[in-house]
């Protein structure tokens, strides 16, 4: 099945056909930088990540830009609040930013321009469309005159009539019609400022990304994605102008992410029932937001609250869970407590096609064939929920039926036995790094995250402080099951089952199994 994705100037699914074959440019509209971005603002710079993360597994050559405003209107009255300068204000929440982006697992981009080091590229194409009679100059204010672009209002799906009706001029605007935007800013006393051909000023918001976008990708390029709320005026006028300009339409794909609601409302800073991602990774590793976020359709409303989040980070520890089960009965039949990575791929690596194994062959290869049945079905269910406009419910969905798997493959075939032959390991170890390469194209399961969770790291109510004595943890939760094992070897079981209890209580579950005990942090 073909690739498609939802075309928001189109409203429509459309077969995906990249402008040049094997490569994909993308544009991911940023950050204004003025404060903490909150969870709704979390889901716009999360899908493009997905969406990235996919195309290069599907093996496309991807450029993803993202910008970040840093001077707006916004900026310049925090700066103001504070008495201090748009430029500590842009440097305290450029590098917030980048290390919430970090602690939610989304990479950086390809390129991230800033708009103040492009202003001279944005008084360049101002110029062209005064030259083509697409703007206009009135008092050191440019407008784009939205009268000379006949296909104002297509990609909102709006007519321009009612949008003109609607429109207002605020105190000290002097253009033509109530519907022209802003392309330059006469500058005010006090403001950032930069020289012009129509006098000291600065950039209005929507400029920015057409010129940044039209540098980096090109006068037309793949992917164009932003939260709903940026469909108009935002994305409008970047139609406009970009079209204008450049005589071409600048996007193929127009691709928006859905609202994040709170109690049945949109969540917004305008309306202050807003939840930032810096307060909510103190009680929430940054995997489960993510999870939260991309465990619905990107295109889909989602409400946000504890108990979702709760939700998610069981949800998201099952998926783990499976794993560490994998890892911990590979380990033990190799007679090892844990199998490196390396030893993993080897595994699994060695047992393609190779020989079901020693006595009880017939047996043993049908255990492993139908786990490696269960790894072919997850991966083209993940794919073709993925090719159906990334759709990350059905491909979560997928890595849920992987872990099913995985554990009836442990618990019935290996641990429940209590051997296994090679082909049972291999089929084991494939499974893992399925899941570990499908759950990291999504961006909710990484090697990290397991190998914190294995020693003891961080959960629901700990943050990612946890990490850090992880290895502090892990080996003092093992000493204390050393010192269980010798207990139970003296037939102490009441104390036994005391240590097993107030390991309990501290959040970490021990089960005993025909290997031995085996233990995880759980949430609380």
């Amino acid at each position: 099945m073909a690739m498609r994705i939802y075309n928001t100037l189109t409203r429509r699914k459309e077969d995906f056909v990249p402008v040049n074959r094997g490569k994909v440019g993308m544009y991911s509209c940023g950050p204004t930088v003025y404060d903490y971005f909150h969870i709704g603002n979390a889901r716009a710079f999360v899908v493009p990540d997905v969406v990235r993360r996919y195309l290069q597994y599907r093996g496309y050559e991807v450029t993803l830009v993202q910008n970040i405003t840093d001077i707006d209107d916004k900026i310049i009255r925090r700066a103001a609040e504070r008495g201090t300068t748009t430029e500590e204000v842009v440097g305290q929440y450029a590098q917030a930013f980048i290390d919430d982006r970090d602690a939610l697992g989304i990479k950086a981009p390809d390129i991230q321009p800033r708009a103040t080091e492009h202003v001279a590229g944005m008084i360049e194409m101002i110029s062209t469309l005064i030259q083509k009679g697409l703007a206009y100059e009135r008092g050191g204010d440019v407008y784009y005159d939205v009268s000379q672009f006949p296909e104002y209002g297509c990609l909102s799906n709006q007519n321009i009539d009612d949008l003109v009706s609607g429109a207002r001029v605020d105190v000290g605007e002097s253009k033509d019609d109530p519907l022209d935007f802003a392309l330059w800013k006469a500058a005010k006393p006090g403001e950032p400022s930069w020289e012009s051909p129509w006098g000291p000023g600065r950039p209005g918001w929507h400029i920015e990304c057409s010129v940044m976008s039209t540098k980096y990708l090109g006068p037309t390029f793949d992917i164009h994605t932003g939260g709903v709320d940026l469909v108009f005026p935002h994305h409008e006028n970047e139609v406009a102008q970009s079209h204008g300009a450049n005589g071409t339409p600048p996007v193929k794909y127009w691709m928006h992410n859905g609202f994040i609601n709170i109690d049945g409302q949109r969540m917004g800073k305008s309306l202050g029932n807003f939840r930032t991602i810096r307060d909510i990774l103190k009680q929430y590793p940054g995997r489960v937001v993510r999870y939260f976020l991309i465990c619905n359709h990107y295109r889909k409303p989602i409400n946000f609250s504890d108990e979702e989040l709760r939700m998610c980070a069981k949800a998201l520890g099952r998926l783990e869970d499976a794993v560490s089960n994998a890892l911990f009965a590979l380990g033990q039949a190799s007679g090892s407590g844990s199998l490196p990575w390396d030893e993993v791929r080897s595994l699994a690596a060695s047992a393609d096609g190779g020989p079901a194994g020693e006595a009880g062959a017939a047996g043993d290869a049908s255990a492993a064939g139908r786990l490696d049945a269960a790894v072919a079905a997850a991966r083209a269910q993940f794919e073709e929920s993925m090719d159906d406009d990334f759709n990350t419910a059905g491909a979560i969905a997928a890595l849920h039926e992987l872990a099913t798997a995985i554990n009836t493959h442990v618990n019935q075939e290996m641990s429940g036995r209590g051997r296994a032959s090679e082909a049972e390991r291999g089929a084991a170890a494939g499974a893992v790094l399925a899941m570990m390469e499908l759950g990291d194209v999504v961006g909710i399961i990484e090697p990290g995250s397991i190998e914190s969770r294995r020693a003891g790291g961080a959960e629901q109510g700990q943050g990612e402080s946890g990490v850090e004595s992880g290895v502090t943890a892990d080996r003092l939760i093992q000493l204390l099951l050393d010192v269980r094992a010798e207990v139970r070897a003296a037939k102490l079981y009441q104390v036994s089952d005391m240590i097993r209890d107030r390991l309990g209580e501290l959040g970490v579950v021990v089960e005993d199994t025909r290997d031995g005990a085996r233990w995880k942090i759980v949430s609380r």
